[in-house]
């Protein structure tokens, strides 16, 4: 009888202890589920939101091709407000920037790259910006604004000839000869495409090996495809 009355108790001992710490057992697994379930909430709305910023940058592009240049840069400003931080919107700018470029409108071409180059998160992308900006720069005349743009030290390896290139080019555009033929050699170093790569940087070093008062044509640099980088 004795121990059947220490199996009862210790039963009521199990179950008063269930009881007691049911809730808070259900809450923690409520909390759980929650959590689980606003995690899937946020993962499937980030997703969608970035397949609607690349359906807007894609509309831009499509503009742009087409000719349409108002209503691409109206996606542009949709997409700055319905996908803040998105890194489409930094290939828009670069897009748009490069048919400004091709529409010789230099300062508005800057100014799409100075927004990339300052807000941009992608360090590659800004690279990008910073390298066309400069280019920009010279072709307005501004080749001290190039240089500060550039910065005193290449951004990497792989980016590494198209700076020194484009120094080269601020500093012929100051009548810094001797400086230019520095970077342009230092470029042609650094370059790993081959005889291809080198055959621009090869006229501007003979041009200024043999002193001569042709400009190299820092805006041509600027027709390249967005996508190409640098």
């Amino acid at each position: 009888m004795d121990e059947y009355l220490s199996e009862k108790e210790q039963w009521e001992r199990i179950t008063s202890t269930l009881k007691a710490y049911a809730p808070w057992a259900l809450a923690g697994v409520a909390v759980a589920l929650l959590g689980v379930t606003g995690w899937r909430w946020w993962q499937a709305r980030s997703e969608r939101l970035a397949l609607d910023a690349s359906a807007q940058y894609q509309q831009v592009l499509s503009a742009f091709t087409r000719g349409d240049r108002n209503q691409g840069l109206a996606i542009i400003e949709r997409l700055q407000h319905e996908h803040p931080g998105s890194p489409y919107i930094d290939q828009a700018n670069l897009a748009a920037a490069r048919l400004f470029v091709e529409a010789n409108e230099l300062d508005r071409a800057a100014q799409r790259l100075s927004s990339v180059v300052q807000e941009s998160r992608d360090r590659e992308l800004i690279t990008i910006a910073r390298l066309r900006l400069a280019r920009v720069q010279i072709s307005l005349g501004k080749p001290d604004q190039a240089l500060a743009t550039l910065g005193a030290q290449p951004p990497g390896a792989s980016f590494a000839a198209s700076y020194h290139e484009v120094r080269g080019d601020a500093y012929f555009a100051k009548s810094d000869h001797a400086a230019a033929l520095a970077e342009y050699r230092v470029a042609q170093a650094a370059q790993t495409g081959g005889l291809a790569a080198n055959s621009s940087l090869r006229l501007k070093i003979n041009d200024l090996s043999q002193d001569s008062s042709t400009p190299p044509s820092a805006a041509a640099h600027l027709s390249a495809p967005v996508g190409a980088g640098k």
